[in-house]
């Protein structure tokens, strides 16, 4: 019988081209039995004049498939393809320049047992950029042949032809190695494949040993988690220690703003709709735009240095705990800056149910529209003490608020991944990008962009929304001595939903407020300031005075309640129509509400009977 031997490697690594060098024209291409898979397949005729079939796999991460193309080398390698028999002998492409990643596969393709002969490809490129590999060292370390390649100049494929005439015996396809079975933890593959490559390497550039230093802590069990939490934390506090200065420059322009108005205009519904209305409304959420721009400007650093992968790849084993992959990572964390590019974002996570829990959770991470609801609420009722050198009060609430987030959304996956989405967990592998520095036009205009995003929502649908409040509160006209806001239009659909809001500790105003926040979190701070505008009557507001008024009216189990709801409460409708987008239909959609209002009510009612019972 013809040997057959498998071309198997991560994707990227040179596979097709050696194929094609060692077969030449003698190739067909066909679908695999059953699956809709390419099956490109050749003959190589061995240095002693044998033929040997050569099939190109599928490129792969691991032997956790995460993909059909993926699964299909899977089935391949474990000989449980339809049509397809166990392959006589492995040839391994690696990528020279790129050992840590590729060697990880590798490591798990030769406990299979079957004959392995590696080719050690693009080592001319490897080369070009000052790294040298010892074909010889990784031989021994792998305990298999290697022989250096570079497939597209056809260097090193005689050599290749010499090595599988040796492994492939006459009658094939009989495993000559033993040992354990292929290692699937991750870490441990990459710290295996890590020291195998340091013993390979003989010289390498000062910018990939400084990598690989870096690497050693950024991707470390212990410290790695705690770097992560440190870069959070400090993040967190600077949203407030770095903001305090240009949020009093925005606040004393609204301020001279309504000044303006309030001179130049007689009492009256014009003056009440640009005083109260907009300036005051939109006003109050305007003046949150610098801490959402050092929160963008954190990540935006974070993304251009490399270390996001990373910390994707780090949090891998986290989330396979609770049925997801690092894959997911990522969706989630574009979730912190908004949801719908968030859940955009899963379309590159290959498992349906892995997907779909992704999207259901991805409105529990606190986006960027939460930040001026956490903001005005810090301010009012958590004092701006430090707690240690370099460490105040408000950011740490701040930052547990987000902890508190992404806890509840890992929870809430734990249950899916074992109830309505139930199904296996997939495997993760990525390539780990060079560490540089980032490319401070880039996060110029990145900042700039959300910088032209938040005033655009700013002046339409949170305007819009500020706007049709006012109005709501602004008729009837109550009778003298009556409270406006309580007999206007608003005021009576308040009424009506703080029936049910009131044994979680909601206001009257509060009711109000969550109303128009569906359809944007910052429009629950613009409803609030509109509402005490009004309450005011000719009294200037300001965000300072809203603070100063909530801290009047509402009491501190109150106010936490208030924060409680905002982490777990659905975010905006537009979330809610990409929900449906992406799920093709009103199902799931219907399902986040209803599982995100049930949650934000619950928290909301804990947090508030919690804090009364310890006399907060």
């Amino acid at each position: 019988m013809t040997p057959l031997v498998a071309v198997v490697g991560n994707p990227n690594a040179g596979k097709s081209a050696l194929f094609n060098a060692l077969t030449g024209a003698r190739q067909k291409v066909g679908n695999y039995p059953g699956v809709t898979v390419e099956r490109k397949s050749g003959r190589l005729a061995l240095a002693d004049g044998r033929p040997a079939e050569l099939v190109d796999l599928p490129g792969t991460y691991s032997l956790d498939p995460v993909s059909p193309d993926e699964a299909v080398t899977r089935d391949v390698l474990f000989g449980r393809q339809a049509g397809e028999r166990l392959p006589s002998a492995l040839l391994v492409v690696v990528d020279a320049s790129n050992l840590d990643n590729h060697l990880r596969f590798t490591l798990q393709l030769i406990a299979l047992g079957l004959p392995v002969v590696i080719a050690l490809n693009m080592i001319d490129m490897a080369e070009r950029d000052g790294l040298i590999v010892d074909p010889q060292a990784l031989s021994r370390e792998l305990g298999v042949p290697v022989i250096p390649t570079v497939a597209v100049r056809k260097r090193g494929v005689e050599e290749l032809r010499d090595a599988l005439g040796l492994l492939v015996g006459i009658s094939g396809a009989t495993p000559i190695r033993g040992g354990s079975p292929p290692e699937h933890d991750i870490t441990v593959l990459q710290r295996r494949a890590r020291q195998i490559a340091v013993a390979a390497t003989r010289q390498e550039s000062f910018t990939r040993r400084w990598t690989h230093v870096a690497d050693n802590v950024a991707l470390h069990p212990i410290f790695g988690p705690i770097l992560l939490a440190t870069i959070l934390f400090v993040m967190f506090q600077a949203v407030f220690a770095w903001s305090e200065a240009p949020i009093g420059w925005i606040e004393q322009l609204f301020v001279r703003m309504q000044d303006a108005i309030n001179a130049g205009l007689p009492p009256g519904f014009l003056r009440s709709l640009l005083s109260d209305g907009i300036v005051a409304g939109v006003g109050s959420v305007l003046v949150f735009l610098p801490q959402i721009l050092i929160l963008f400007f954190f990540i935006l650093v974070l993304e251009a240095s490399g270390y996001m992968v990373r910390a994707a790849f780090m949090m891998d084993r986290l989330m396979a705990g609770v049925g997801l992959s690092g894959r997911a990572f990522i969706p989630l964390l574009s979730s912190f800056a908004c949801a719908i590019p968030g859940i955009m974002a899963t379309r590159t996570i290959d498992d349906p149910k892995d997907r779909l829990t992704t999207i259901l959770i991805a409105p529990l991470m606190t986006c960027s529209a939460r930040l001026p609801v956490y903001a005005v609420i810090i301010a009012a009722f958590i004092p701006p003490r430090e707690i240690a050198p370099g460490i105040g009060l408000q950011g740490l609430v701040l930052f547990g608020l987000y902890v508190v987030g992404v806890v509840g959304a890992m929870v809430a996956a734990l249950v899916f991944r074992r109830t309505i989405a139930r199904g296996a967990n997939g495997g993760f592998m990525m390539e780990l990008p060079k560490y540089q520095m980032p490319n401070w036009r880039d996060i110029a205009i990145g900042l700039s962009q959300r910088a032209w995003i938040f005033l655009r929502r700013a002046g339409t649908i949170i305007m819009g929304a500020t706007v049709l409040l006012w109005a709501l509160l602004s008729f009837p006209q109550a009778p003298q001595g009556v409270s406006q806001v309580r007999y206007s239009v608003a005021g009576r659909i308040a009424d009506s939903l703080a029936v049910v809001l009131r044994p979680i500790g909601f206001n009257h105003e509060m009711s109000l407020a969550i109303i128009p926040a569906m359809a944007a979190r910052e429009v629950a701070v613009s409803s609030l300031a509109t509402v005490y505008s009004i309450e005011g009557g000719d009294d200037v507001q300001t965000e300072r005075s809203l603070v100063g008024r909530l801290q009047g009216r509402w009491s501190l189990p109150t106010a936490l309640a208030f924060l409680m709801w905002f982490v777990f409460a659905p975010q905006c409708l537009s979330t809610i129509a990409v929900i449906r987008r992406e799920t093709n239909g009103w199902r799931w959609p219907l399902f986040a509400l209803g599982y995100l209002f049930g949650l934000a009510y619950v928290a909301a009612g804990l947090t508030f009977w919690a804090a009364t019972a310890l006399g907060l």
